[in-house]
């Protein structure tokens, strides 16, 4: 859906990172989770009582189709899981790990469990308050921007970001410009350059408008 409407789109990092790939979906570079590490990682997210979903380089799996968020996420991503009753024997090819509920403070007390437990192993991070993201330790977007300046051979002074969660801060420290939506939480608005308007009030065109555009400008301008 991205690449057909985006004709100019040439690096899509999926996953935070956890696999890069070109227009044509050639890859371009690989952060994928060690086995024992992802195993224990599911266990931990069900102990803490949250749904668990299993992304691999190529397949979505979830254990229950009708479990909190699942229909949505099929629509958002525009393509169905695959169930299984387990989910032994696929972490081989683990590219992310998602915790799933609609308990937030379970959500986030997973998380500083995951990273205390883990630390170095993984990159742990919500993407939602609802989702807890785990991916390899080089799988997160401070590592996508590096990732950027290398494909396109630019310094990353000249890469800008949006964002509006906690794991878009990495991001925001690895760019010459970093931009904050007007929903995001005060930590994340804190940690960009610029605030810009929320997602209901057209915040990533503004911020376009208002904070990257006139930067082209600006050299001729001068």
């Amino acid at each position: 859906m991205l690449i057909d409407s985006l004709p100019h789109m040439r690096f899509i990092a999926g996953f935070n990172g956890g696999v890069i790939v070109s227009r044509d979906l050639r890859v371009f570079k690989e952060n994928l989770l060690e086995a024992p590490a992802a195993e224990r990682v599911v266990q931990i997210i069900l102990e803490h009582g949250l749904d668990a979903w299993l992304y691999t380089d190529e397949h979505w799996f979830i254990r229950d189709p009708k479990a909190c968020r699942v229909e949505r996420e099929a629509k958002t991503v525009q393509f169905g899981p695959k169930i299984t009753a387990t989910f032994e024997g696929l972490f081989a090819r683990v590219a992310k790990i998602v915790g799933v509920s609609e308990n937030y403070e379970a959500v986030a007390l997973c998380e500083k469990d995951v990273q205390v437990r883990y630390g170095p192993r993984i990159s742990a991070a919500r993407s939602q308050p609802y989702y807890l993201d785990i991916t390899h330790p080089s799988a997160n977007k401070g590592q996508v921007v590096l990732d950027a300046s290398d494909f396109f051979g630019i310094p990353t002074e000249q890469i800008a970001t949006i964002g509006d969660m906690p794991n878009d801060i990495t991001m925001f420290k690895n760019s010459g410009v970093s931009i904050a939506m007007g929903n995001a939480s005060p930590e994340v608005q804190t940690a960009a350059m610029f605030v810009t308007s929320s997602n209901e009030q057209e915040g990533f065109a503004a911020a376009i408008e208002n904070f990257i555009l006139p930067r082209e400008d600006a050299p001729a301008a001068a």
